[in-house]
């Protein structure tokens, strides 16, 4: 009796996930932790020095975590209202923060009262900021005011009011000690320097400006409002060099890496974008449960902190790289160990034994060994076969169909088993792949189950399905045959064209040829 040969699965070209190097290297972050903070987050901002710890500003209080730390290692709730825009000092001693009330608190770290407290504003202060000369701060409030502020003497230097709305974002040049930069909800950005009574720069955004955030160069200029983030070039003016429009709703944070090669942007869409600086194209993505607000990255990209809408703070850290101890090897044996009998050639006298190879069979194998074709369908419609591997489905679809089974297993079904027949066919008929197979397939369901058409509402809606995705791929086929057929014509033109100027270049030379004969 003949052993029984398992179906053969053809194997089809899978089109794989394009691996490239920023995909393995953000990939490279551990599952996110996540924290409750009592509010949304507005603000999260790290230390510039080691250890690298972070503040997060929501509700009324400031907390500082340190990198592994799920639990804040200091407070800061000497507010009486909401706290915002909580900022290191670029020697990581000193944070200032806005506050509802209008005031500007000062804080030292290692203390919790605040050091100096600045009064000026009449409404909430949304931005606060320290200048790269670590003793002026400036800051933008509600009532459309921009001021710089000595630490010293607690004193306002100077106020500007120059926008026309909320001011609710800026940042500090690097560069210059005296230059800063805001952005408000008056579709503007406005670039101040200290010494100067008014604004030097004003560039028009177009939407509400949410997040501002200058290069450390101090050449390029990045806003985000609205859905747009756009890349001004400072030095020129306030020319812009290109306008990105990836997320879906409002951009509301920016973050760079310790590079400078990657842009971050996070949107109320839950999604943040990773960008090149250098051609300024998404190189990867991350997706979160809820809008988010705020984003930070330490200083050697070893943690993102992402701050959301409903007070949850999701911390990535990068996964430690794998050190390879190295193992004492094992004395191996002589290579005269593997070499030996292979060459040896038997005698006619010798018996040889062949040893059996154990051949395991599928679910779906043993049942087509013992002819039960309707169970060897029901194996193959299980989801995670039906799902992930419909090849294996189609194959024995195809192998019933070789046995003249196929018509028999199709047959006898019930409703829902019915139901998620025609929920294959119709999603899979349109594959190039399974096309001729599930063709079939469908003749046969069809005559099949004609007689009960109109019985069940939901045989019914698969019956439509499955035609409206034929009639669909039959318009395409169309219309690619009408393409082919232009091409075509296109084509031959080009060919007849190409044949003429051929022809005339050959009729010319042989008239040339004949003249000078004539001549000579």
């Amino acid at each position: 009796m003949a052993t029984y040969k398992p179906v053969v699965v053809p194997a089809f070209p899978k089109l794989g996930e394009r691996i490239t190097k920023d995909t393995a290297y953000w990939r490279g972050y551990k599952t996110p932790v996540q924290i409750k903070e009592f509010g949304a987050i507005n603000k999260i901002d790290f230390s510039p020095v080691p250890p690298y710890n972070y503040a997060v500003t929501a509700s009324s209080r400031i907390h500082i975590y340190g990198r592994y730390s799920q639990e804040p290692i200091k407070t800061f709730s000497r507010f009486k209202d909401a706290a915002y825009c909580a900022t290191y000092r670029d020697d990581g001693n000193l944070l200032v923060a806005g506050s509802e009330e209008g005031s500007i608190h000062l804080f030292d770290v290692s203390g919790r009262a605040p050091l100096r407290q600045f009064d000026g504003h009449t409404k909430p202060v949304h931005v606060v900021g320290f200048l790269s000369d670590k003793y002026r701060v400036f800051s933008g409030g509600d009532d459309y005011s921009s001021n710089l502020w000595d630490i010293a003497s607690a004193t306002e230097i100077v106020s500007y009011s120059e926008h026309t709305d909320y001011v609710r974002c800026g940042c500090a040049s690097k560069v210059n000690a005296d230059v800063f930069i805001t952005g408000s909800y008056d579709h503007t950005v406005k670039l101040f320097d200290a010494r100067t009574k008014s604004s030097v720069m004003t560039i028009e955004h177009g939407q509400p400006v949410e997040s501002v955030l200058l290069f450390p160069s101090g050449g390029l200029l990045v806003s985000a409002g609205g859905r747009y983030v756009k890349v001004w070039d400072v030095l020129k003016g306030g020319q812009l060099l290109v306008s990105l429009k990836n997320h879906h709703k409002t951009v509301t944070c920016l973050c760079l890496n310790s590079s400078g090669q990657r842009l971050l942007s996070g949107s109320l869409d839950r999604h943040v974008k990773i960008y090149s600086t250098t051609s300024y194209k998404v190189v990867h993505s991350f997706n979160y449960a809820t809008s988010i607000l705020s984003l930070a990255l330490s200083p050697e990209d070893e943690t993102i902190v992402v701050g959301m809408t409903n007070g949850v703070l999701s911390v990535k850290h990068k996964k430690p790289e794998e050190r390879k101890e190295k193992s004492q090897k094992k004395r191996q044996p002589a290579y005269r160990t593997y070499v030996k009998g292979r060459t040896y050639m038997p005698k006619q006298e010798d018996f040889c034994v062949s040893k059996p190879v154990k051949r395991v069979l599928r679910k779906y194998d043993k049942l087509l060994k013992s002819f039960q074709s309707s169970k060897a369908l029901d194996a193959v419609l299980e989801p995670p076969i039906r799902l992930y591997t419909p090849e294996v489905t189609v194959a024995v679809m195809q192998e019933l169909h070789r046995r003249g089974t196929l018509r028999s297993a199709l047959a006898g079904r019930d409703e829902k088993q019915i139901n998620l027949l025609l929920t294959f066919v119709a999603r899979r008929v349109i594959e190039p792949r399974f096309t001729p197979v599930l063709v079939t397939v469908a003749d046969m369901i069809t005559d099949i189950y004609q007689p009960v058409v109109g019985q069940s509402a939901i045989v019914d809606r698969q019956f439509l399905r499955l035609q409206e995705a034929i009639g669909k791929e039959i318009d395409y086929q169309e219309e690619l045959l009408e393409v082919l057929g232009m091409m075509d014509t296109l084509f031959a033109t080009f060919t007849e064209k190409r044949a003429t100027y051929l022809e005339e270049n050959k009729s010319n030379g042989l008239t040339e040829t004949i003249e000078t004969n004539m001549n000579n």
